[in-house]
């Protein structure tokens, strides 16, 4: 149970890694968008179309983005909604906010009762879980894109791997990998574990969005970095072959998202309020709070998200992960 004391902390930092990835596909499509336009998958109809949608307040731009992992360890479940995230441009040009939902959140899906989030995709795919987004936060989705975990393993592989800094020694027993405290080079598979594992960590899937926002850092830092052309080359081709977009996003979209994101002077990340865990039907949950939740999607409706993370933030680095 979280203690009560952290029920209403915003965690900054926390969850960038579909922001991220996003940041390095609109980057690449700017650089090279005629050779990888064709490459991006887009999704007919992933934004819904259903009536009673929130209108749109024209303050600033909202992108939905999530992190899919399709398992090749378990042939016969299909891709899962493991990472969440509703993304504020603001209307100023002047900051990005990224709030990440935990997928395990407890919450009303149209057609289908309370459930946990992430089952909103896979009952409905891109437009419920856009639905039971917008009916959760009252912020009209302007914008979706996710990304298939399983192309860390190119993305991270092209680059030669990433470093990453643990604070202490654990132990994964889903993939049987024991994680030395310290500082560790990471090659793609070994990525990938490191980001899929909640085993064993303290916060269970809140730590697991830590580990991935620390593993998009070292990424991007890397591939910031990177002067080989034939490396860039690869690396763009793996961005863009693992994620898909609603099928408004142009390379239009993209060369204008990347202006943006480039000379936005602050990103920052937070988690919505959580009032604690507790079993649901025989499962594991996580209770959102309601009242928390209220304040903090006011704000962004208002664009003024950084009014709310000087009265609530409290930042998270990601420089050392557990």
């Amino acid at each position: 149970m979280l203690r009560n004391k952290g029920r209403r902390r915003v965690a900054i930092g926390c969850g960038g890694l579909a922001l991220g990835l996003l940041v390095l596909l609109a980057s690449g499509f700017y650089l090279l968008q005629r050779a990888y336009n064709g490459e991006v998958r887009r999704v007919a109809g992933a934004l819904p179309t259903a009536p009673g949608r929130p209108s749109s307040t024209g303050r600033g731009e909202n992108w939905l983005l999530i992190g899919s992992d399709r398992r090749a360890d378990i042939p016969s479940m299909g891709a899962r909604a493991d990472t969440i995230m509703l993304v504020h441009l603001s209307g100023r040009g002047d900051r990005v906010s990224l709030i990440s939902i935990p997928r395990d959140g407890w919450v009303p899906v149209p057609g289908h009762g309370t459930t946990k989030i992430n089952a909103a995709f896979a009952y409905g795919g891109p437009p419920l879980l856009i639905r039971t987004v917008e009916q959760l936060t009252h912020v009209r989705v302007d914008h979706y894109a996710a990304l298939d975990f399983g192309g860390f393993v190119k993305m991270t592989d092209t680059l030669g791997g990433v470093d990453v800094t643990i604070t202490k020694r654990t132990h994964d027993p889903m993939h049987n990998r024991t994680w030395e405290a310290g500082r560790r080079h990471l090659n793609g598979a070994e990525a990938l574990d490191f980001v899929r594992q909640r085993w064993n960590l303290p916060s269970g899937d809140l730590d697991r969005i830590k580990r991935q926002q620390a593993f998009l850092h070292a990424l991007a830092d890397k591939a910031m970095d990177t002067r080989n052309p034939i490396r860039i080359d690869r690396f763009v081709r793996a961005v863009t072959g693992s994620v898909t977009v609603d099928d408004s996003v142009t390379a239009g979209t993209l060369r204008r998202l990347a202006r943006r994101l480039l000379k936005t002077s602050l990103t920052e990340y937070l988690t919505v309020p959580v009032a604690g865990t507790a079993e649901r039907d025989r499962q594991s949950v996580v209770l959102l709070d309601e009242d928390g939740m209220r304040t903090l999607f006011t704000t962004v409706r208002q664009d003024r998200v950084g009014d709310y993370v000087a009265r609530n933030g409290a930042a998270n680095s990601v420089d050392a992960v557990r």
